[in-house]
């Protein structure tokens, strides 16, 4: 380096706050989760098994809790399949055309995250109940939305929305468009210049994003409790068939139905970590 000038200074570790204080943060954050995380998944799991395996097993095999379970996972099933298309649609849209009026329509993709999902499902009541702006028409058709697993769909569709679209927006502003424009240069289609080019690249983000996805919507409970009716057997998905069970007094039997329902959420989570560090390991973290 030529003579006069100065080395510049090197920036402060932010990590070299005192070794006590460190720990002290450390303890602070790790009993947070032990008392308000951990502690209740392990309640739980304990008050399931409280009177044995085979009191545990009725639980599960009980017919109303099958039925609750089969729902869940059809409802899960149909909300994540149509919210993967439309984030798809509403990122691809965001981000790659410009338009008056995208600002509004990018606010209207957070919109299920600001509305409490109660008011969400009183909207689909509103909309297609017997009283409801098109519930006559539907019911004369022989159509019914509300108090039955269609318009559980459309709540849970609504409430978790955003999650996909979310998680590929950030994603796909940062790609740009170059290599689509690339693509389309050299002659490909749109539909083989999304197959080809744009969805290998997003599809890690894609697979997060449908992984929160089907958490939430095994577990909604807000916007389902409004539209389902709570017909045991039928219109009751798992969150609302443990609340039926616990306002029975069936403690056991709602806890063991819960711990199915943690399980699934412990295993989206792993599922999450192991995706994320199959991320970082692609970016070299």
């Amino acid at each position: 380096m030529p003579a006069g000038i100065e080395t510049p200074a090197l920036p402060e570790d932010i990590r070299s706050e005192p070794r006590a204080v460190r720990w002290v943060v450390i303890g602070l954050a790790t009993l947070f989760l032990g008392l308000f995380i951990m502690l209740p998944l392990v309640n739980v799991f304990t008050q399931a098994f409280s009177k044995g395996w085979a009191a545990y097993g009725a639980a599960l095999v009980d017919a109303d809790a099958l039925a609750a379970i089969e729902l869940t996972l059809i409802v899960a099933a149909i909300s994540v399949g149509a919210n993967t298309v439309m984030g798809l649609v509403m990122a691809w849209t965001l981000t790659k055309f410009e338009f008056r009026g995208k600002s509004l329509l990018i606010t209207l993709v957070d919109l299920p995250f600001s509305v409490s999902p109660v008011i969400a499902g009183l909207v689909f009541v509103l909309l297609f109940g017997a009283q409801g702006t098109f519930g006559p028409w539907l019911i004369d058709h022989g159509w019914k939305i509300v108090f039955a697993w269609p318009g559980i769909a459309l709540a849970t569709i609504f409430v978790t929305f955003p999650f996909v679209a979310r998680e590929l927006i950030p994603l796909m502003q940062e790609q740009g468009t170059q290599e689509e424009e690339a693509a389309v240069t050299l002659g490909a289609s749109g539909l083989r210049t999304f197959l080809r080019v744009t969805l290998p690249n997003v599809k890690w983000a894609l697979l997060y994003g449908v992984l929160l996805c089907n958490a939430r919507s095994m577990g909604e409970f807000g916007a389902v409790s409004v539209v389902s009716g709570h017909v045991r057997g039928e219109t009751n998905t798992m969150p609302l068939h443990i609340e039926i069970l616990y306002n029975e007094y069936q403690f056991q039997a709602s806890f063991a139905v819960a711990s199915l329902l943690a399980l699934l959420a412990v295993v989206t989570l792993l599922a999450k970590t192991a995706l994320e560090a199959r991320i970082g390991r692609r970016h070299g973290h």
